[in-house]
């Protein structure tokens, strides 16, 4: 089954955004060479511990080190900009590395006051458009605007050859309709909320609609947060930073191994990180013997196609390693 990664670009204690980006482009090589197939950054704004803000800036940075591996965002965050402007500055990424750029569309918040500040207009309530402008976009990307619609005569495609493959990223399941409905991608973040994966991608698959603009065939994709080592131990291990992250505070750097073995309680060291009666835990843990079986019937009940892995990992050689083990486990699984 194919496989891909999200770059959150964390940002190590004591480090520099400036070095967590530069990692995060390395990222990009490892996984192309390590035979993932996409590599989508994502969008955090205001956030000490990630360096990725604008996934526009890495993809196009990303796309002069690699030649293959499909790159892309996880996701535009779409409720702080327009339609127009996200569909033009795709179709140029999409000029830079042709035939390999993945447009994923989200919505999220952040903080009122970070909210507000990203916002053009102040002077009016924030108005939850998400479906209207995901078709706008599409609309854009291949000239599908009704003959009397106002935007009929905008032509941003022309003097490209190509455009970039649009999917809807969501957490809850409210955008698996849609999705279907316009015959594209969806990617659902089992790591955020496992309970709904196997409906949301079900109601996804069964939804699916053929479109003149759509990708022909149900694209079901399940996020998931991995991470692996060579035993069963430091797998585990390798799962404290996110959770000290979430019981310190999201508001500063990634902890290390080191800090979050101080911080934790014992009880929170010890809470399980392995999918147990298909139970998927927020961080799922194992080794190259142990992943695959837990993985499997995950995947299989959930119906999706592709993997996208997510990890929380400063540590750039155990990252690599535990990447590593999880495109081997991946790739030796079928669907």
């Amino acid at each position: 089954m194919r496989y891909s990664l999200v770059e959150l670009a964390p940002v190590a204690p004591g480090g520099t955004k400036r070095e967590a980006l530069d990692r995060a482009l390395t990222a990009a090589e490892e996984a192309e060479h390590l035979g993932f197939h996409r590599f989508w950054f994502a969008e955090h704004h205001h956030v000490t511990g990630y360096a990725a803000q604008d996934p526009v800036a890495l993809i196009a940075a990303a796309a002069q080190r690699t030649s293959r591996i499909r790159l892309g965002s996880g996701a535009v965050l779409l409720n702080h900009y327009s339609a127009f402007s996200v569909a033009e500055r795709f179709l140029m990424l999409e000029s830079l590395a042709p035939g390999r750029v993945d447009l994923g569309l989200g919505r999220a918040t952040a903080t009122p006051l970070i909210d507000h500040a990203l916002r053009r207009d102040r002077n009016s309530r924030p108005a939850d458009d998400f479906p209207d402008q995901v078709q706008e976009i599409i609309g854009y990307l291949h000239k599908a605007f009704h003959g009397a619609h106002p935007f009929a005569a905008i032509d941003l495609t022309a003097g490209t050859d190509g455009i970039p493959e649009v999917w809807v990223l969501g957490s809850s399941g409210a955008s698996a309709g849609l999705a279907a409905r316009l015959g594209i991608g969806y990617t659902f973040g089992g790591h955020i909320n496992p309970d709904l994966a196997a409906r949301a991608l079900r109601h996804y698959r069964e939804g699916f609609t053929k479109t003149p603009s759509g990708t022909g065939a149900a694209q079901p994709m399940l996020a998931l947060n991995i991470v692996a080592a060579a035993d069963e131990a430091s797998a585990h291990r390798l799962t404290w930073p996110a959770r000290a992250l979430r019981a310190g505070g999201r508001d500063r750097p990634i902890p290390t191994l080191e800090q979050a073995r101080a911080e934790l309680s014992a009880a929170a060291k010890a809470q399980p990180s392995t999918i147990v009666d298909g139970a998927v835990p927020p961080q799922i843990s194992g080794t190259p013997a142990t992943l695959r079986a837990q993985l499997v019937p995950v995947i299989k009940e959930s119906g999706a196609t592709e993997v996208m892995v997510q990890d929380m990992l400063t540590d750039f050689d155990a990252r690599t390693r535990s990447r590593q083990i999880v495109a081997e486990v991946l790739e030796s699984i079928t669907i």
